[in-house]
């Protein structure tokens, strides 16, 4: 089942003399389940292609549908819902409130909604990421892997579409990257949740199953490894 389909995409910053084309003709279908790796060097256009797949951004010319929904009809606000209810985005900086506790931080995009959380979920999301022991704890009094944990918590809690991960390890020593890498492919496989990785590091790009290569804009490779 195809959960996301790119035709035509192109972003093109500025104007005049000197425009720049962040984005040139990217055609891309990515079905449910799928763990999905964007492998580019820096300016190769993979986070602008995470902002517009993750409704932050809008393409200059093109369509994005994710999940039957057309991302171009959307107005601002409708934006930003779908991207809270729909997409789940984590980067390398964890974005988690200093005065929430770990476990109000991962409610959060359902507290926003009024929405109360499905407690057996909840409880498969936070032990198939190893904090179960650590939702009273503040973000202040966790290590760095343990609060990228909670950011991916948080980004599951809503059962998005899709999961945008931005250079997720970024932020990580070896041993923290490898962990928050195996606890996506855990999301992927035991919560079969849709992820795609971005990232300039081949290494880390081989543990997804299929890896798109972007370089000045556009696709040059399509790897599907199992």
């Amino acid at each position: 089942m195809e959960i996301l389909k790119c035709e035509g995409v192109r972003k093109v910053y500025g104007s005049g003399n000197v425009p720049v084309t962040a984005l040139d003709g990217i055609n891309l279908s990515v079905d449910k389940g799928e763990f999905v790796a964007i492998l580019g060097a820096s300016g190769s256009g993979k986070s602008t292609l995470l902002h517009i797949l993750g409704s932050v951004d809008s393409p200059t010319d093109g369509k994005v549908i994710v999940d039957g929904t057309d991302l171009s009809r959307l107005n601002r606000t409708q934006a930003a819902i779908f991207r809270r209810r729909k997409v789940g985005l984590v980067y390398q900086f964890y974005n988690l409130i200093p005065t929430l506790t770990a476990r109000k931080n991962i409610l959060m995009p359902l507290a926003l909604d009024k929405k109360t959380p499905n407690p057996e979920y909840f409880e498969k999301v936070v032990r198939s990421l190893g904090i179960a022991d650590k939702l009273d704890a503040l973000p202040s009094q966790l290590s760095g892997g343990q609060q990228q944990r909670v950011a991916i918590a948080r980004s599951l809690i809503y059962r998005p579409a899709l999961l945008l991960a931005d250079e997720p390890t970024g932020n990580l020593d070896q041993k923290n990257s490898g962990e928050v890498i195996d606890m996506l492919k855990l999301s992927n496989r035991n919560l079969e949740q849709t992820i795609l990785l971005i990232t300039h590091d081949e290494k880390i790009a081989l543990e997804a199953e299929r890896i798109i290569t972007l370089e000045d804009g556009r696709i040059v490779g399509d790897e599907r490894r199992r």
